[in-house]
């Protein structure tokens, strides 16, 4: 019976030895998931940081559409193209699309001539 005792507490022993040398499951995980977690918050930040770049991008164009257009002259041989393109009949989107001015230029240099 002693040595019944005796040989459970070694091989009790034994086991809590092995299990020092044996590796550990759960810390390999927690390893796994650290690193996935961690490549996650990377993807998750690169992600953001290319969006608020097209942001950017996209309210630099807004700004452009919406900015006010500047004047800017039209030389004498537009302004002839165009008188001469109204006394011939042709519509002003076709005159403005032929001298590559806005409506608003056309109309502007019609106005101006007809004074």
């Amino acid at each position: 019976m002693n040595g019944l005792i005796i040989g459970l507490a070694c091989a009790g022993a034994a086991f809590i030895l092995v299990s020092f040398f044996l590796p550990n499951k759960e810390r390999r995980i927690e390893k796994e998931l650290e690193e996935l977690s961690m490549k996650m918050l990377q993807e998750n930040y690169q992600i953001q940081k290319k969006l608020k770049i097209i942001e950017e991008e996209l309210l630099i164009g807004d700004m452009s559409v919406n900015a006010p257009q500047r004047a800017v002259p039209v030389n004498e041989i537009l302004i002839n193209q165009v008188v001469s393109l109204d006394q011939q009949g042709i519509a002003l989107p076709q005159i403005a699309a032929q001298s590559s001015l806005t409506l608003d230029q056309v109309k502007s240099i019609l106005a101006e001539k007809k004074r």
